[in-house]
């Protein structure tokens, strides 16, 4: 079973944030999109009994139907710090990834990858732990700056840093629709992710993988809470 360490405290959590950076592979051009499996994650929370949920659901790239879905349940071991986030997550969504049967040739991740103000969020630190490709598509540009986008399905335009990096794109997965912020997570580029992402978006604003997940961990959160 995979398995990530939980830090002590913030420090800790910076220097393991600092120790696993280094090691995100973004050199490969990843799978292609619209073939083999591709599994969505999401987490849900209930603050107030400290509970978290996880969803992890596997489909066939090529037809979107599901092939494989699975959920955990633990106790929220780490405290809301923003570009933390992942190690309240990852722990029960790993649970989830191994409770699979299926592996999938990649993940997506509601959050970021390397558009993350220490260039390690979620999808990145998942990608790296697992030794998945991995990309995030998270639903707004959380620090960043974004250039001009037009209206049409498809289009992009880079997500920027404060010195001009372009860390993920703005893309329209429905015309006329509000864009998704696609980045890097491990082992997949930019442009293959953002394919991916509108691939796996053919009727609605977010990926199938993160909406089927969405729905199945807040289920899961309903039925832990009783």
């Amino acid at each position: 079973m995979t398995s990530v360490k939980t830090p002590a405290d913030e420090a800790e959590a910076r220097a393991i944030q600092d120790e696993l950076r280094i090691r995100v592979v973004r050199d490969e051009v990843g799978p292609p999109p619209g073939r083999g499996l591709v599994a969505g994650v999401d987490v849900a929370y209930d603050d107030e009994q400290d509970v978290v949920a996880a969803a992890a659901v596997v489909l066939d790239a090529a037809t979107l139907d599901t092939v494989e879905e699975a959920t955990a349940v633990g106790r929220v071991a780490f405290p809301y710090i923003p570009g933390l986030l992942a190690f309240r997550e990852l722990p029960t969504v790993l649970a989830a990834l191994d409770a699979l049967t299926a592996v999938p040739a990649l993940v997506v991740c509601d959050g970021y990858g390397i558009a993350h103000p220490r260039g390690f969020g979620l999808a990145s630190h998942l990608g790296v732990i697992t030794g998945l490709p991995t990309i995030g598509v998270a639903k707004n540009p959380f620090t960043f700056t974004v250039e001009p986008l037009g209206t049409d399905r498809g289009r992009t335009s880079a997500l920027r840093a404060v010195d001009g990096a372009e860390v993920g794109r703005a893309l329209r997965t429905q015309a006329g629709i509000k864009p998704v912020y696609v980045s890097v997570g491990h082992r997949v580029s930019l442009d293959n992710a953002c394919a991916h992402t509108l691939a796996l978006s053919p009727r609605y604003r977010i990926p199938e993988s993160t909406r089927l997940a969405d729905a199945l961990c807040r289920r899961a959160l309903r039925e832990a809470r009783g």
